[in-house]
């Protein structure tokens, strides 16, 4: 993340919860709370002020480091993000980046990184629209630059870009045939998926499925030999042409109650397929994403954000 990295892995290996932070060649110190390490190494516990936010359910922990820069361990997101603690899906960095366009980086509730996350991106545009006043906001990920839109009453739009077909690019293992794969599972079926990647690795089943079926199944293909960056899975279920309903896996972090990139990978898939019209409704529990993948190959997901909450975060 830029400059700056943690160097108290050991302590917090041993249930320490503390961040030091390096800054270039040098520690940043802080005023008050310092305590020294026999190594010599300062840290200091810390108060984190970050942001709740979800679409359709699907939830964040929103951390803005553009003023004062923080790092978690994975360990650290990984308690953070338990459902026991805080609780979220995604951690999301808004850092400082370039040309007043901030960059985002994404970590799932497993503390791995990801280079997308759709509803997030659409929180945090939120977000950085209220702060700006403004109407339309400018997203570097590293899936590419997104650009978002207020339709008011916190309906964001966002431009995803496009998708990607080609097996080393979503990625998958093997030259293979990524619109039809199968996947022989022994003692849980045969399931043939389509493959591609809106900035993250996904396959989608057009099949119904039981809630508690997938949580066996969508670990197994989330780590299936094919996906060599594992996979987000998609259930689903077509309405008709211009509705679907899915059930979703999300790599890293679990079963989710929305997730905006597999809503626009099933749209891509559904239409190739010929199930669907371009544009589509994609159904979750809490609500419906629109989804229009336009002529220009650019997916345009539009649903609400919720309310912005602050929140303060002991480490």
């Amino acid at each position: 993340m830029g400059e700056f990295s943690l160097t108290s892995v050991d302590l917090l290996l041993r249930g320490h919860h503390k961040i030091v932070i390096n800054c270039g060649s040098g520690l940043k110190l802080y005023s008050n709370n310092l305590k020294v390490k026999e190594t010599g190494v300062i840290v200091k516990a810390m108060n984190i002020k970050g942001y709740k936010m979800d679409g359709l359910g699907n939830d964040f922990l929103i951390i803005d480091q553009r003023q004062n820069p923080v790092v978690l361990t994975s360990t650290q997101i990984k308690k953070l993000a338990d459902r026991n603690n805080l609780g979220f899906d995604q951690l999301i960095y808004i850092e400082p980046g370039n040309n007043s366009i901030p960059n985002i980086l994404f970590y799932n509730s497993d503390g791995g990184e990801s280079a997308a996350c759709g509803n997030g991106s659409r929180c945090v545009a939120y977000l950085l629209m209220e702060e700006q006043k403004s109407k339309t906001v400018s997203l570097n990920t590293k899936s590419g630059i997104l650009e978002s839109f207020h339709n008011g009453d916190k309906n964001i739009t966002i431009d995803m870009g496009e998708p990607m077909f080609e097996w080393n690019k979503i990625p998958l293992v093997t030259n293979m045939d990524s619109s039809n794969i199968t996947i022989n599972l022994k003692e849980h079926g045969t399931f043939n998926g389509f493959s591609l990647s809106v900035g993250n690795p996904h396959i989608i089943f057009f099949e119904e499925i039981e809630i508690n079926k997938l949580k066996i199944i969508g670990p197994i293909i989330e780590h299936h030999s094919y996906f060599p960056e594992r996979c987000n899975v998609t259930f689903a279920s077509i309405i008709d042409k211009e509705n679907i309903k899915i059930k979703v896996w999300e790599r890293g972090a679990g079963l989710t109650k929305a997730c905006g990139t597999a809503a626009c990978a099933t749209l891509v898939a559904a239409y190739k397929k010929g199930l669907t019209n371009r544009v589509v409704n994609i159904h979750f529990d809490n609500g419906r994403l629109l989804i229009d993948w336009k002529t220009n190959n650019h997916i345009y997901m539009t649903g609400p954000v919720s309310d912005i909450k602050l929140i303060n975060i002991d480490i």
